[in-house]
């Protein structure tokens, strides 16, 4: 009979950590960085409206059609608000880019608002998704009047 030594996994060397830094077992590759996150469209869809809506000037999002769609959805019991009603976010591994529908009230200047926006949609969704947001496309829809009623569909039953 032969005597065979028992085997050892080769062992990465591992740095020593500086004072205050988390330990590291058999890897010197931060922990945070093993693995994969994606981030849906729909998800930067929500983040891009809740920062459009925000901003002062921007009335309601999205078109006329879908605006109505979304009032009759609001009343349906577990409808609930669509906030990414009027943006469509088209999102890579690394970037992405948004398209967004406003309706602006009256008397706002129009490229202010726009500028607002951008700059409101922009940070938010590079803060919270690490993204980076290459256009932010808005079109503007409507101009809310002052003396125009809420857009509401005719009610069935009476």
């Amino acid at each position: 009979m032969s005597e065979t030594a028992p085997r050892s996994r080769p062992q990465t060397p591992v740095a020593e950590p500086s004072a205050g830094a988390p330990k590291t077992f058999g890897s010197s590759i931060d922990p945070g960085a093993r693995g994969r996150t994606t981030i849906a469209d729909g998800v930067v869809e929500k983040i891009a409206g809740m920062a459009a809506r925000d901003v002062v000037g921007v009335h309601t999002m999205g078109s006329g059609i879908a605006r109505t769609f979304g009032v009759v959805r609001d009343r349906v019991p577990g409808g609930g608000r669509s906030v990414a009603r009027g943006v469509k976010a088209e999102v890579g591994e690394v970037q992405t880019a948004l398209d967004l529908e406003i309706v602006v009230d009256y008397g706002v200047s129009i490229a202010d608002v726009a500028r607002a926006v951008r700059e409101n949609v922009i940070a938010a969704v590079e803060r919270m998704t690490g993204l980076e947001v290459v256009e932010v496309n808005i079109a503007v829809s409507d101009v809310k009047l002052p003396d125009e009623e809420e857009e509401s569909p005719e009610p069935r039953l009476q």
